[in-house]
């Protein structure tokens, strides 16, 4: 419990220092609608991307991990100048779980369009701070690249992402860039959500910490 403790203390230490209003993440997805009333609502630009979501996600209207996996891997494929391992079934779920607003354990359209609409956006962001053009992006691109993407980080946060996402050397690859902005994301909108009052702080009982931690 000692180093437990200590553990935790030094992580909060670290992120002590960071002003929550200087995040920007993305407004979250709309509640899910009746098709019927959805449908009726969109524009054109929606209903083709509906009717692309319906061949992806079949029947169901769903798409789950495995699912995801597929998708993300084949269309990152088509692209040579971005450097990848694949995106992993495990960090295909950990997407769907942040993403998942009404806990289905999958994503539904509007929680999928949600998501490809920021990848598109962090793809564009990619490629922009890959500035020597190897398909990653090094330690010393890394801090503007986040920056761009509405997440300034302090130092000591900084490198705690670089070692949770990237390699060896301090290069992050495509997955991994997406994969823990999606996270960041997620979880700077849940504590916005929170903190209703807006003075940097939430209160959290062991029930919801747990239920933001665990299911992410």
């Amino acid at each position: 419990m000692f180093l437990l403790n200590k553990v935790i203390k030094g992580v909060v230490n670290i992120v002590s220092d960071i002003d929550p209003s200087q995040f920007m993440p993305s407004e979250p997805p709309p509640p899910r609608r009746p098709p019927h009333f959805a449908e009726s609502q969109e524009n054109d630009e929606e209903k083709k991307f509906r009717r692309v979501f319906q061949h992806l996600a079949g029947d169901d209207m769903e798409v789950s991990p495995n699912e995801l996996k597929d998708i993300l891997n084949k269309v990152i494929s088509k692209h040579g100048d971005l450097k990848t391992d694949g995106f992993s079934i495990e960090s295909c779920r950990s997407m769907v779980a942040v993403m998942d607003s009404d806990s289905t354990g999958k994503l539904g359209f509007h929680e999928f369009k949600y998501l490809w609409n920021n990848i598109k956006r962090w793809q564009g962001i990619y490629l922009s701070y890959d500035s020597d053009r190897s398909g990653v992006i090094g330690s010393d691109e890394l801090p503007g690249a986040f920056k761009a993407a509405g997440f300034p980080l302090n130092d000591q946060l900084y490198k705690l992402i670089i070692r949770r996402y990237s390699d060896e050397h301090g290069n992050m690859d495509f997955d991994n860039f997406v994969g823990c902005l999606v996270r960041l994301d997620a979880m700077c909108r849940a504590f916005k959500t929170l903190d209703k009052d807006n003075s940097g702080t939430i209160d959290l009982n062991i029930k919801e910490w747990l239920q933001l931690t665990m299911y992410s």
